[in-house]
Order: structure tokens, then sequence, then C-alpha cells
């Protein structure tokens, strides 16, 4: 397949699961988004009131309504129409104002390009990059979107634990007459980009496209369109967390599931 057959499949798919994925992550977003995305996200991005920010691949919503209760403008745009209209529903519920929902493949330039020159103070793209069949668009774009001084904070799927080529385990040992039990990932491959498909939340209607890049590739689509990172956070689970099943990552306290960066334009 194509770049761009690839990226119709996962808007295709995303289509798919929008109904079913927003009501098992809800309005205010899951544990994993609660716990470990939001609250690095809003840390890096450090928004002040008044600030506009850029918003690829909201989803349905549930960032750019955290953004605009801190007192951001939020541009909120998605290539799902289906993820919009949640969007829509959820934030006119709310009662908030702020928030613009806009309709926009972040792997076509020209339409990133469209929404204006140094027109953001910020942008951020939230659990989205390995959901994109062309990061290099987006990654090229953004120090002509984003005002000097502005940042771009992103979160993925850890690549060097979360993606397709980790498997989970759990060994029980008896220890002295206890029994003890211990989390662990094996990691098959890494370093090889891969395309699959695979669940994003177990029981989604239909496979999510994945698009793993090892962190090299990942970074260096940013080095190379003018991008320097300053900021870096590995969230992870509190020991004790609850589980909804033996091997959720809320089991693996010492191994961080996702990955948020902060860039900055050079220079």
């Amino acid at each position: 397949m194509t770049e761009r057959d690839l990226n119709e499949a996962a808007q295709q798919a995303w289509n798919a699961n929008a109904e079913w994925w927003d009501g098992q992550v809800g309005a205010e977003g899951n544990v994993f988004h609660r716990l470990l995305i939001a609250p690095a996200q809003m840390e890096l991005l450090a928004l002040k009131p008044g600030e506009r920010v850029l918003e690829i691949a909201c989803g349905n919503g549930q960032f750019a309504r955290e953004m605009a209760r801190a007192g951001a403008g939020v541009l909120a745009t998605d290539f799902s129409e289906s993820f919009l209209e949640r969007a829509r529903q959820h934030t006119a519920e709310a009662g908030l104002q702020g928030i613009e929902f806009r309709r926009l493949d972040a792997t076509n330039e020209e339409q990133l390009l469209s929404l204006g020159a140094r027109a953001f103070d910020a942008a951020v793209c939230t659990m989205a990059l390995m959901d994109m069949a062309d990061v290099g668009p987006l990654m090229r774009s953004l120090p002509r979107l984003l005002r000097p001084g502005g940042r771009f904070v992103f979160s993925v799927m850890h690549p060097c634990f979360n993606h397709n080529g980790a498997h989970f385990l759990l060994e029980e040992e008896d220890r002295e007459g206890e029994l003890i039990e211990t989390y662990a990932l094996k990691i098959v491959d890494y370093l090889e980009p891969k395309v699959r498909r695979g669940l994003g939340i177990i029981g989604q209607p239909v496979a999510s496209w994945y698009f793993h890049r090892p962190l090299h590739e990942l970074l260096s689509v940013c080095f190379d369109a003018g991008l320097v990172m300053d900021g870096l956070r590995e969230p992870a689970f509190p020991p004790g967390s609850p589980a909804p099943r033996p091997l959720a990552w809320a089991n693996f306290s010492a191994i961080p599931p996702v990955l948020v960066c902060r860039l900055r334009v050079a220079g």
C-alpha cells in the first residue's frame, strides 16, 4: 500500500471506531489520559491565559477542553469527521467557549500551512503521531505555524516499550514460601520501522493502523525540520494502581507506556 492508501485506511478505521472509542474514553479521558498523558502535556506546554494553541488529531476533544479551561484559545483539528462531531457535542454540553473544531489532514502540508503563518503560540498532538502514515509534513509546517518562542508538545505510545513488538510477561516465583509475581516485557523487535494493525483499546470494532518509528527516526524528522527538543517525560502508572486485567499497563509500574516530548523552533 502507498502512504496515501495507508492514510486513507487509517482514516476509515478511526471513523469506524470513533463512537465506540468515545464511549470508552469518555468526555474527560480515560485513566491513561488522566494520570499519564494530560498531566505531562500540561506541564510541558506551560500554557498562559490568552495563548492560542493548535491541536492536531484532537479526537473527542478531551485535551482541547482541558486547555480551554486553562485559558487558552484552541483550534482543534482532526481528519475524522465522526470524532469532530463527538468533540463538538461534548464541548457544547460542557458549556465551554474558546475552542474551534476543524477538519484537517495533518499529513497534508498545504492544509496545515493554510492555518496561517506564525498564528499559534503552541501546538500539541496527543497520542496520534504513531497513527500517521507520514509525520514529515507536520514537522516541516510547525516552524512556520508557531510564533517565536512557540513550542510543540506531543505524546506517543513509547516507541521502545509500547508497540506490537512488545510481549507482556507475568512470572510467578515461590520465594521462601511466598509467591512473588514479576511483570516484564520481552522486546522482539524495535529498530525497524513497521506498519501494523493493532488494538488501541481491547474490543474496538476495527483494528487501528500503527506506524512504529524507533526514536532515532521519529526525532530525526523533527530535528531535520529545525525543531529542537528541550523537554521529555516518560510517565508510568504508580505502584499499586488498579488493573482491569493481569497484563494491563497499570501493573508495569517500572516501565513507561508513554513518551511525551517538547520541541521548539531552533534559533
